[in-house]
């Protein structure tokens, strides 16, 4: 009889600018009440200093905000080089909530299942009123929150990855500091081979809010949009990608000061350093166009 394996190993990252401590305590409650094996957690507080955290907990203070995704490379780093001490990353948002107690065992049991998985995005439902955003379904075909499906990219907050794709593709591009870095390492992973998929009973509870609550939104999506194709498409694509995003920005007929923040970032985006160009294979582009999201739109 063959010797089961052992369960896989999560941590779960949680990045907090120190302004929610009564949030954080209920998701790090929410993650403590999962069934199975102990998830691991690491806190980083981006440049602000941590309030008191239960024992056990991996914690860095960073003296300066390095931004979400340098936030959670630093808590990446708190598992080991790389996450060498678990198999599983869960970045979780910290005024987010995990309703469910199978959680982490749904996760182990997708991982488990598919050797090629390398990411899970969650749903993320509002506490209220059970209501998932449009935006948070990543995907085009976004109407139906409840279908799981393969996709191309995922939710930064809420979601899982594989360590051993953080080790063969690298962490998240820090340089991003907010906006479209889930898509960066998402690109790289497809183009190594992992597959990502939408998980519709892998709920996140988090309260509705609009992105563009944040200063730099606008500036940074614009931006990021051109690195992005600047760092990871062939050539022939990288004017198409952000082509496109600028005439669809224009349609949607942005305020005055919105459309002069885009336009600021987006001259950023080709005027700056966008880190390793690392072009994806174009049979990626091809894998990318059946998944339903050509990486021109």
């Amino acid at each position: 009889m063959a010797a089961m394996s052992a369960p896989l190993k999560l941590g779960a990252v949680v990045i907090t600018m120190g302004n929610r401590p009564a949030e954080l305590q209920d998701l790090l409650d929410s993650v403590a009440k999962q069934q199975g094996p102990e998830v691991e957690v690491a806190v980083v507080g981006n440049g602000s200093p941590l309030p008191p955290l239960p024992d056990g907990v991996r914690t860095a203070e960073l003296p300066e905000n390095l931004g979400i995704p340098g936030g959670r490379n630093a808590g990446i780093e708190l598992f080991g080089p790389a996450a060498s001490d678990i198999d599983v990353v869960l970045f979780l948002d910290d005024d987010g909530l995990l309703p469910g107690e199978d959680t982490a065992e749904l996760v182990r049991a997708a991982f488990a299942a598919d050797p090629k998985l390398g990411i899970i995005s969650f749903r993320i439902a509002d506490p209220d009123t059970g209501v998932t955003q449009r935006r948070h379904v990543p995907r085009l075909r976004a109407a139906d929150p409840m279908r799981n499906s393969r996709v191309t990219t995922f939710l930064g907050g809420a979601c899982a990855v594989r360590s051993e794709v953080i080790r063969q593709v690298g962490p998240l591009p820090a340089e991003f500091f907010y906006a479209h870095e889930e898509t960066d390492l998402a690109w790289r992973a497809l183009d190594a081979g992992w597959m990502i998929d939408y998980r519709s009973d892998l709920v996140l509870h988090h309260p509705a809010t609009s992105p563009a609550r944040h200063a730099v939104y606008h500036r940074m999506v614009a931006r990021n949009r051109v690195w992005l194709a600047r760092r990871n498409l062939p050539w022939l694509l990288v004017p198409v990608y952000p082509g496109v995003w600028f005439a669809l920005t224009l349609l949607r007929r942005p305020s005055g000061p919105a459309l002069r923040a885009w336009l600021g970032g987006f001259r950023e985006g080709w005027a700056t350093p966008c880190g390793e160009r690392r072009p994806m294979k174009w049979r990626t582009v091809w894998r990318l166009t059946r998944l339903g999201r050509p990486p021109i739109i």
